[in-house]
C-alpha cells in the first residue's frame, strides 16, 4: 500500500479541530468552521481530479495545502472575519510552481516548543496520573507500530514518531525539547530521557539540533536543589516553568513575588543561565487563574534587565477575544502582556520575548483577526526581533501546517494602517521562523546550516520525501472537555 496513514485522504492538511495541548479546555469548533471543513474536502475533491491524481495524493502534494487554505479563505470572509489571511492566488490550488513559491521556502526554523513522552519512563506504571491521562488522548492509538500491551498507546508519543512528525514531515531544522508541569516522581520526561533523545538526533544530525529546557517549579519542593544538576550535568539552555501550576493542585506564583518568583530568578541569574521561559496565558483552570497573566511580566524584566524572559504562549487566553490594545480591559490575554510593558517601561526589542505555541495553532484556521491582532500587537510591543517561533507539537502532530500557513499568512493594509502594525514581509518572518531565537540561544546560523546540508538526518529526509513521503495529518492531544477534564483529575489539577 502506497500511504500507510489515511490512504483513502480523508484528512485535511490543516487540521481544523478542537485538540488541546492538555493544558487548556478543547475549544468546541463553531458551525461555520464545520462548513468550512466541508468546502475544503469540496475544493480537494474538485482540485484532485483537475489535476488528475487520487485524493491522498493530492493533499499530500503543496497543491493540497494551498486549496485547504484557499478554502479557509473563503469561509473567513463570508463570516466577515477579515483582517488577517491566507495571502495566496486561486490558481495556486492547481499549480504546483505557485503554490510552492508561498508554501515552500528555505527559512531557518528554529521551533522553541516541542514536547513528547518517553515511552518506557518510570511514570508508565497503573498509577501515574500521566499514563492514565495519557489514555484519554484521541488518536493515541496511532499508525505507528505500538506493541500490544495494556499502555502501549504512549508510543505514539515517544521520541522516534517526534523525530518523525518535526523532523521527517515539518521543514523545522532545530528545536528545544520543553518540558510539561508535573512532580518529579510523574514526570512523562525526564531530564535524562530527554537526553536520550538529543543524543538521537544529535548522533542523526551531526550538530545542533535540539536543546533541552530545565524545568524548574520553585513553588514544588526539590526544584530549586536541582538546578545545579540540570545545569552542570545535563546542559539545559535555558529554564522552563509554570507561574499557575502548583504541586497537589495547588496555587500557583507570582515572578515577583519574594518567596518563590524572586529566589527562582536570582539564582538562574547566579548560574549564568539567564533564559527563563514561562508558561503565560492558557489558563489551566479558576483556582490559579490569576497566576496565568502576565501581570508579573513588566516588573521582573524591568528589575532584571540581564534576564531574558521568554513568554510561552504569549499570554493568550482563548476565553478572550483578541482585538486592538485596550489599556482599559488589559487584566488578561495578550493586551495583559502589553499593559506589563507599558506600564514598566520595557520597551520593544528589550529583554521580554513572546512565543505562540499553541496560540497561533488555535487561531490560523479559526478566526485570522484575531490571530492578526496577537501578530500586530506582539510585533509593535514586544519587538520585532523578540517574537519567536514555537509549536507545541507534538501534541498537534507535525508542525508543517502551522509552518505553512504563518508563510501564507497576511496582515491586511486595513489593519495595518489602522493599528500600526507591520506588513509579515518575507524577511520579518524570517527573524520570527529561526533568526530571533538563533541570537539568544547562540547558534550560528550559517554554520549549522552547512553542519545540516547533509548530514545523516537531511539524507534520511531526503529520502523520505522522495519515496515515502506519508504526513498523519493527526493530532494527539484531547478532543472534548470530558477527554481534558479526565486528563486533568489524573494529573490531580482541578476544573
Amino acid at each position: 500500500m502506497r500511504y500507510r496513514h489515511d490512504p483513502e485522504g480523508l484528512r485535511l492538511p490543516f487540521k481544523v479541530d478542537t485538540t488541546s495541548n492538555g493544558e487548556f479546555a478543547p475549544l468546541p469548533l463553531e458551525p461555520y468552521h464545520e462548513a468550512a471543513i466541508a468546502h475544503a474536502h469540496a475544493c480537494v475533491s474538485d482540485n484532485a481530479r483537475r489535476r488528475g491524481v487520487g485524493r491522498r495524493d493530492f493533499l499530500v502534494s503543496t497543491c493540497g495545502a494551498a486549496t485547504a487554505l484557499l478554502a479557509m479563505n473563503e469561509a473567513h470572509a463570508a463570516q466577515g472575519r477579515v483582517g488577517g489571511y491566507f495571502d495566496l492566488p486561486k490558481v495556486a490550488g492547481v499549480d504546483m510552481d505557485v503554490a510552492a513559491a508561498t508554501l515552500e521556502g528555505q527559512e531557518f526554523i528554529f521551533d522553541v516548543q516541542n514536547h513528547h513522552v518517553n515511552a518506557l519512563g518510570r511514570w508508565r506504571n497503573p498509577n501515574s496520573p500521566w499514563i492514565k491521562g495519557l489514555k484519554n488522548f484521541p488518536n493515541s492509538a496511532c499508525a505507528h507500530d505500538i506493541g500490544k500491551g495494556e499502555y502501549d498507546y504512549v508510543n505514539c508519543f515517544n521520541g522516534e514518531n517526534y523525530i518523525k512528525d518535526v523532523f521527517m514531515d515539518s521543514d523545522t531544522q532545530v528545536a528545544v525539547m520543553s518540558m510539561v508541569p508535573s512532580t518529579f516522581e510523574d514526570a512523562p520526561l525526564t531530564i535524562e530521557e530527554a537526553d536520550a533523545t538529543r543524543a538521537l538526533v544529535e548522533k542523526l544530525g551531526n550538530g545542533q539540533r535540539l536543546f533541552l529546557h530545565g524545568k524548574v517549579n520553585p513553588n514544588l519542593p526539590g526544584d530549586m536543589e536541582r538546578m545545579e544538576e540540570l545545569k552542570n550535568k545535563w546542559g539545559i539552555i535555558a529554564w522552563k516553568s509554570y507561574t499557575q501550576w502548583g504541586p497537589d493542585g495547588g496555587p500557583g506564583y507570582f515572578l515577583d513575588d519574594e518567596r518563590h518568583g524572586i529566589p527562582f530568578i536570582e539564582k538562574a541569574r547566579a548560574l549564568g543561565i539567564k533564559i527563563i521561559c514561562i508558561h503565560k496565558g492558557l489558563p489551566f483552570g479558576k483556582h490559579s487563574y490569576e497566576h496565568s497573566t502576565c501581570r508579573d511580566i513588566g516588573v521582573v524584566a524591568k528589575r532584571y534587565p540581564d534576564m531574558i524572559f521568554m513568554l510561552y504562549h504569549s499570554g493568550y487566553d482563548a476565553a478572550r477575544t483578541e482585538g486592538a490594545y485596550d489599556p482599559k480591559n488589559a487584566d488578561a490575554g495578550v493586551d495583559a502582556l502589553v499593559k506589563s510593558l507599558i506600564d514598566n517601561g520595557v520597551k520593544p526589542n528589550s529583554n521580554v520575548y513572546a512565543e505562540l505555541g499553541s496560540t497561533w495553532r488555535i487561531l490560523m484556521t479559526r478566526d485570522p483577526a484575531q490571530g492578526a491582532h496577537v501578530w500586530g500587537k506582539l510585533l509593535k510591543h514586544v519587538g520585532e526581533n523578540n517574537v519567536m517561533w514555537g509549536t507545541d507539537c507534538i501534541w498537534y502532530g507535525s508542525p508543517q501546517d502551522q509552518i505553512q500557513a504563518f508563510r501564507a499568512f497576511q496582515i491586511s493594509n486595513e489593519f495595518q494602517q489602522k493599528y500600526g502594525y507591520p506588513k509579515l514581509t518575507k524577511e520579518l518572518k524570517a527573524k520570527i521562523f529561526g533568526f530571533n531565537a538563533s541570537k539568544i540561544y547562540g547558534v550560528d546560523v550559517p554554520a549549522q546550516r552547512k553542519r545540516a546540508a547533509n548530514d545523516s538526518l537531511a539524507q534520511e529526509k531526503q529520502a523520505y520525501l522522495e519515496e515515502r513521503r506519508d504526513p498523519s495529518f493527526v493530532t494527539y492531544g484531547p478532543k472534548t472537555r470530558r477527554e481534558f477534564f479526565a486528563l486533568r483529575r489524573e494529573q490531580g489539577g482541578r476544573p
